[in-house]
């Protein structure tokens, strides 16, 4: 089985809470349908270090001029302040168009979405993110296909709110089947609920 690459882009003022649920269940073998399957490589502007919102010093894997769709299982777009009052992160929307384009899948949460909007990729998906006003400030064409939901996925685009980063890691694992769907709905109402009852679900899942 070759292990396929989910990529998590990089940038100052990343929200650490944002993609951490997704990207930590992505590499753990726990539970999963095919343990191993994907890894996480993080992807950044240049290979200097970038700092977190929570302060966390962070050096990409991979500069974003080399990364191809081809090699790729999945982009992650994470919120951050950078996403906002300038173009210092519209590369990243370029390359999620390349993504979209190639036919492989791109996540964005919070700020992300408001740069996907810029770049015209939720004009004609369904979508959603903090507030339907938040991405209005852009000035796009697609107010029309919001969804005041916790996330929404439109064929290979997932979006999310910043405040639902468990039902954005949803959409996500979906996505890439890291899961059976017995054992996403029990992931997800053990995350999400605190329900107790659905660790029973992920403790078979361990045994089998």
């Amino acid at each position: 089985m070759r292990t396929q690459v989910v990529h998590l882009a990089v940038y100052d003022t990343l929200a650490d809470w944002e993609a951490g649920h997704a990207i930590a269940h992505i590499n753990q073998r726990q539970w999963q349908r095919e343990p191993g399957r994907y890894s996480v490589s993080t992807v950044g502007l240049t290979l200097d270090p970038v700092t977190t919102s929570g302060g966390v010093r962070m050096i990409p894997d991979l500069v974003l001029a080399d990364l191809d769709p081809e090699d790729s299982a999945m982009l992650i777009l994470p919120g951050a302040d950078t996403w906002i009052g300038g173009d210092a992160l519209a590369p990243f929307a370029a390359k999620a168009r390349t993504f979209l384009d190639a036919g492989v899948p791109v996540a964005a949460i919070c700020g992300a979405t408001y740069g996907l909007a810029g770049e015209g990729l939720l004009d004609d998906r369904d979508h959603t993110s903090n507030v339907a006003y938040f991405l209005a400030m852009t000035g796009y064409a697609g107010g029309g296909r919001y969804r005041d939901e916790p996330a929404v996925t439109d064929r290979d685009l997932i979006t999310a709110g910043a405040t639902n980063p468990v039902e954005f890691a949803r959409e996500i694992l979906g996505r890439l089947d890291v899961y059976t769907p017995e054992v996403l709905d029990a992931w997800y109402r053990l995350y999400a609920r605190s329900d107790a009852s659905a660790f029973e679900v992920l403790q078979t899942a361990t045994a089998q």
